[in-house]
């Protein structure tokens, strides 16, 4: 989904609790990743792979020059003869130490997952949860978005309004910023007062 999509339907979402919640629950993973800056883990359930997710939070990272949120999306089955990206396996949660970020992004739990995130928050790593909103991993997770079964959005386009608001920066481009600057000193110079007469 593109950001002209994106801004549609955050258009068509106005008034509900989807833009607001989407965007705080972005800047939040935005912070995380951002401030701490040991990385982002990006993990699903063993029937629930979000490499969707973790293709658009590569591609927000790239338009918002933040490298930062560009995931290494763990894998319940990878195996060795995967791609790089798409070879890193649980054992890679295990080894996350403070500073880093965990995503878990699923429509239900795992058992042997969540042993793994608990362990994990032990280890000092800042869990985030985007999911259904209940059971033992809202508890684990220091930020949860909740996308309960039944509601106007599936999982699905949530991801997309999150990763697009993990994206945003808050403030304006670089190139945006000169663009401004530019137009500031022009409406200077064409409201300025007559120089004075020879």
């Amino acid at each position: 989904m593109d950001a002209v999509r994106v801004a549609l339907l955050r258009e068509v979402l106005a008034g509900t609790q989807w833009p607001a919640a989407t965007r705080r629950f972005g800047a939040v993973l935005r912070g995380s990743v951002v401030s701490h800056g040991g990385g982002l883990l990006l993990v699903g359930s063993a029937e629930y792979e979000p490499w969707h997710l973790a293709a658009h939070l590569v591609d927000e990272a790239a338009w918002s020059g933040t490298p930062e949120l560009a995931p290494t999306l763990v894998r319940h089955h990878a195996r060795a003869g995967d791609p790089a990206h798409l070879a890193v396996g649980l054992g890679r949660i295990a080894a996350a130490r403070r500073g880093e970020t965990l995503l878990v992004a699923a429509p239900g739990e795992d058992t042997a997952l969540l042993e793994r995130v608990a362990d994990a928050r032990r280890a000092g790593v800042t869990v985030l949860a985007l999911g259904p909103g209940e059971g033992e991993l809202t508890a684990l997770s220091h930020e949860t978005l909740t996308v309960p079964d039944g509601s106007e959005l599936d999982l699905a386009t949530v991801q997309h309004l999150v990763s697009a608001a993990a994206g945003e920066t808050g403030r304006p481009s670089r190139a945006r910023r000169g663009l401004r600057a530019r137009l500031s000193r022009l409406a200077e110079s064409l409201t300025a007062p007559p120089p004075p007469p020879w």
